[in-house]
């Protein structure tokens, strides 16, 4: 029975940090790609609409779902960050690096894409900040969330 209960306990922790992910994949990832696009550093632009296979779904949804996916990871990692400061520059390391990595290494190759998408740095620093500005949003977003009572 107590396993139920944990499971049970475990389940509003993985829909808010679901929503934290999908949410920093909104607003932290997509405006701090914003950023980078007007900067003109950034090789493609925020807020893409074109409709992705298999659902037809625009582009930043689909991405803000596998945010809230990768934020269920991230809950599960978070609790094993540093506190104070080493949490916010954790949580940005983690974003910046993990999600990225995998982006670049699979996620590129399986779209038909060369591995790293070439290895160029525009593509590389935009990826780690705008991934390491999801890993702080996420956070921000797993924080109040877990300041707001469940009724």
């Amino acid at each position: 029975m107590t396993d139920n209960k944990n499971n049970v306990a475990l389940m509003p922790r993985i829909v808010s940090a679901f929503f934290a992910g999908f949410l920093a994949t909104l607003i932290f990832h997509q405006l701090t790609l914003w950023i980078l696009w007007h900067a003109g550093l950034a090789p493609f632009a925020p807020f893409p609409l074109k409709a992705v296979p298999p659902f037809g779904v625009p582009a930043v949804f689909s991405l803000s779902f596998w945010g809230g996916i990768w934020g269920i990871l991230f809950a599960f990692a978070e609790r094993k960050f540093p506190s104070r400061s080493g949490y916010w520059i954790t949580a940005f390391l983690f974003g910046a690096l993990l999600p990225s990595l995998v982006a670049l290494v699979i996620v590129l190759p399986l779209k038909g894409r060369p591995m790293g998408g070439g290895w160029g740095f525009p593509l590389l620093a935009t990826a780690f900040l705008i991934n390491g500005a999801w890993g702080v949003g996420t956070a921000f977003f797993l924080r109040l969330f877990s300041r707001q009572k469940l009724t």
